[in-house]
């Protein structure tokens, strides 16, 4: 608009009219930051880096809880705000440059109470934070709308997300919206397939007007056409990392409900250097195999993934020994270059007599997973149902390495255990490796 124009329209406002306009989302938003109109039970908008996703959070959750006058009623009055740790829901979503306290008019503004993790609003509305790295915080308490931000990269999302669901039971039509970078997780993709979601997305340019031009310049030269920049910059949901070892698309094909009866069964461990929240995860998969007639005609089948967060030794041998009773398996192996007879001494002292192998890796995670990809390829390794976190650390496995994030401790688990199940005994044989592979 030209100034003069600007000036009039400005003049012509009454002095409380002139102080609300500011608060006034619907004139300042961008159409991404919008609901969409509909019945929708979950909105998810995706965007850049900087595009205004928070802003357009925030500014929902206010409307579900604001009435007309500031003690009114809203639509809504218990509320779930979540993100990875309670530490980004209090700096990013609620004191955060775009956060629910920065959004409100002074009249609206809820009070935060840091010793019990709310949020609370002059017309009784209440916000409760939640970390999703807590997922069983979610049983009990009930809500009739949720603001849940970054969901793409929390570790627990499926967990997390299912405990939502549950929660979501209060008024006519409870609703969530989602701000999050795209990243490639199951989760994700299939929250996007339903019917009852509805979806907006933004670049990072979008909200160029509200964002430094240096650190626009910076990112535009150093990943301008980049598959990071095209996640992180045009909010772009990237089907596969470039070069991955696995697809999402293979994956799919390979899925079966129910094993056959198979021959041997193994459950293999990839020991986490560490324990705590910190650190990587103890990876721990079942695998077994049809290893009757010729290796060319063997077919392997990944059964479940026991995978534990950072758990301390003693409690990841205790899941791994359950693996092997829960699925009879014949012999539990484990990579031992990180913790050495640590690791055997560990799953001993929770069943002496286990069967147990020690393996150690003198090759690279990525040399390690070629040849079991290579198996895939053929349509050799079936997958079933539950191995969403494992697939993702599957579809970012390249041979230059692994591109997520952390640590692939399921995939290592993974390679390990299709090692001693398809291609050690193979070996064995003394067939030329091209007629395995």
């Amino acid at each position: 608009m030209p100034l003069q124009l600007q000036n009039r329209l400005l003049e012509s406002l009454s002095d409380q009219a002139t102080r609300a306009l500011p608060y006034l989302f619907e004139v300042w938003a961008h159409p991404h930051q919008l609901p969409p109109e509909g019945d929708w039970r979950c909105w998810v908008i995706l965007g850049g880096r900087g595009a205004g996703k928070t802003r357009a959070g925030a500014e929902w959750l206010r409307a579900q809880v604001e009435g007309a006058t500031p003690m009114a009623v809203g639509k809504a009055r218990r509320v779930a705000l979540i993100a990875e740790t309670y530490d980004q829901v209090r700096d990013v979503m609620i004191h955060g440059d775009s956060g629910l306290l920065a959004c409100s008019p002074s009249d609206r503004r809820p009070t935060w109470k840091p010793s019990e993790r709310k949020l609370i609003w002059a017309n009784g509305a209440m916000a409760q934070a939640f970390s999703a790295h807590d997922p069983e915080a979610l049983r009990g308490p009930q809500f009739d709308a949720a603001w849940a931000d970054e969901l793409a990269k929390w570790k627990k999302g499926r967990d997390c997300w299912d405990m939502l669901q549950f929660a979501l039971r209060l008024g006519t039509h409870p609703q969530v919206c989602v701000t999050t970078t795209p990243r490639n997780t199951r989760l994700l993709r299939e929250l996007l397939a339903r019917d009852s979601t509805v979806q907006s997305h933004a670049a990072t340019e979008a909200n160029r007007a509200h964002l430094a031009p240096s650190f626009l310049a910076e990112v535009r030269t150093r990943y301008a056409g980049s598959r990071l920049g095209r996640q992180e910059l045009d909010g772009v949901l990237l089907s596969d990392v470039e070069g991955a070892l696995w697809s999402a698309e293979q994956l799919e094909r390979g899925r079966v409900e129910t094993a056959p009866r198979l021959s041997r069964v193994v459950v293999a461990v990839d020991p986490a250097v560490s324990a705590g929240k910190s650190s990587d995860a103890c990876g721990i998969v079942v695998a077994g195999a049809i290893t009757d007639g010729p290796p060319q005609d063997w077919r392997a089948f990944v059964l479940a993934d026991r995978t534990q967060e950072g758990a301390q030794p003693l409690a990841w041998a205790q899941a791994a020994i359950r693996a092997r009773d829960e699925f009879d398996a014949d012999r539990l192996v484990a990579e031992v270059n990180q913790g050495g007879a640590l690791v055997e001494s560990v799953l001993r002292q929770v069943d002496p007599m286990v069967p147990f192998r020690a393996l150690h890796a003198a090759r690279g995670k990525a040399a390690r997973a070629e040849p079991v990809a290579a198996l895939y390829e053929q349509g050799r390794v079936a997958h079933l149902p539950g191995l969403a976190a494992l697939e993702d650390q599957m579809c970012q496995m390249t041979a230059r390495g692994y591109l997520g994030q952390g640590s692939p401790d399921r995939l290592d688990a993974l390679v390990w255990a299709l090692h001693e199940l398809m291609i050690r005994p193979a070996a064995s044989l003394r067939l030329p490796r091209a007629r395995l592979l």
